[in-house]
Order: C-alpha cells, then sequence, then structure tokens
C-alpha cells in the first residue's frame, strides 16, 4: 500500500488565522490542537502567484525535498522539471512568515512496498529552526525519524501511539486527495476510531433487541 504526504503542520489556530482568506486551503484535523494543510498546485499559486516547481531526480539528504520551497532548501545544484525558472521559489518565505506566530513544519513523505523517504523542516521566528531532514532507509529509532523530530519541535506531547507520526493521526489518510475530503467533511483524527466503536456498539446484544419494548409474544415467548 503506498502513502504520499506532501503538507504544513502547526497549531490549528495559527493556520486558520493564515489561511482564512484563501481559496484553495483546507485544514484537515489532527490530534492535540494541531492542524493539517495540504500543499496542492493551486494553494501554492494563490501564496506564491506561480505554480509550483519540482525537483528532478529523487530526494536526497542533498535535496531533500521533491517540491521546491526556495533554492536554498532545494539545494544549490537543483533544476526544476521545468528548467531553471522556479516559479515559487518564495513559498518558504510564506511559511517563514506564518511562524513568527509560532512554529510551522514542511513534511514530506512518501511510500511504496516498504521502500520510500521522509523529508521535513521547521520555521520558528522567521527562520528556519530545525532541518531540513532527509532520511531515506529508516533504519534509526522512530524518534530519529525527520517526520517526529519535526512534529517534537511543534510541541506534540506523547500519548498511547507508538510515536508523534501516530499521536496526531498523520497515518489516517494515504495521500493528498485524502486529506482534502478529511478536512472538507470536518473529520476529527479519531474518525476511523470512533467508526470502528459504533459498529462494535451496534453488534453488541443490546442492539440486537427490539429498538421498543413490545408484547412479550412479539420476542417469541409465549
Amino acid at each position: 500500500m503506498s502513502y504520499q504526504l506532501s503538507a504544513v503542520v502547526a497549531d490549528v489556530e495559527l493556520l486558520r488565522e493564515q489561511t482564512v482568506d484563501l481559496d484553495h486551503a483546507v485544514l484537515a484535523a489532527l490530534r492535540q490542537d494541531f492542524a493539517l494543510l495540504p500543499i496542492t498546485p493551486q494553494l501554492v499559486e494563490e501564496l506564491t502567484g506561480g505554480l509550483p516547481d519540482f525537483a528532478s531526480g529523487e530526494p536526497s539528504a542533498e535535496h531533500p525535498f521533491q517540491l521546491v520551497l526556495s533554492p536554498a532548501l532545494a539545494g544549490d545544484g537543483s533544476r526544476s522539471q521545468r528548467g531553471d525558472r522556479r516559479a515559487a521559489p518564495e513559498l518558504s518565505q510564506v511559511l517563514a512568515g506564518w511562524s513568527r506566530e509560532g512554529p510551522v513544519a514542511y513534511l514530506e513523505a512518501e511510500f511504496a512496498g516498504g521502500l520510500g523517504h521522509q523529508s521535513a523542516v521547521v520555521w520558528l521566528g522567521g527562520e528556519v529552526s530545525w532541518g531540513p531532514c532527509f532520511d531515506g532507509a529508516l533504519d534509526r529509532p522512530r524518534t530519529e525519524w525527520p517526520i517526529n523530530g519535526a512534529l517534537a519541535r511543534l510541541g506534540v506531547e506523547p500519548g498511547p501511539w507508538i510515536d508523534p507520526f501516530a499521536e496526531l493521526g498523520l497515518h489516517l489518510e494515504r495521500d493528498t486527495a485524502g486529506w482534502l475530503a478529511h478536512g472538507r467533511r470536518g473529520l476529527s483524527a479519531d474518525y476511523w476510531d470512533e467508526l470502528a466503536d459504533e459498529w462494535e456498539l451496534r453488534q453488541s446484544g443490546q442492539h440486537q433487541q427490539p429498538h421498543r419494548p413490545g408484547p412479550v409474544g412479539d420476542w417469541g415467548i409465549s
């Protein structure tokens, strides 16, 4: 099963304030009062005035992101799939500006058939405060994985889930389309657990009985 992520994560109120006037911003609820903002070409164009650029080649430690956030974060030698022109080099500046109100993280991940990578960077106070960090093996302790490292710096607290990634609910949707649907439907991060609880409740003994009491004979008892 594949997994793809290209999103900004930050405090829900911070993201709500920064995106309230944007036509293409969709916020998806996470746990612990965080939210996820899926990054789409339409949103990048609305934020920067230009369509997004993507780095050629596979992500690496030198070029950690597929989406070109800025020349510096893409790597000095990165070339766009449309040549040297980078239509959205200011996206990192936009996110840095948001971070004056609190930490903001940009997260990327892509997995298929057990292989993949993670990348992350965090801004705070108008500048990069951590990263960019890339990992294409994920053979280190989970706390050192890029996304978990970024989430810890956002202030995600430990909980019953295995790591910050699962604690916030980043496993709930598999791609950008899923997160857009999640946000547009106003789903909570516990939506799937709530569905499972509802299903179990309906399967319980009391829900196998009639909805209202009836004559004893109606229950097949003479």
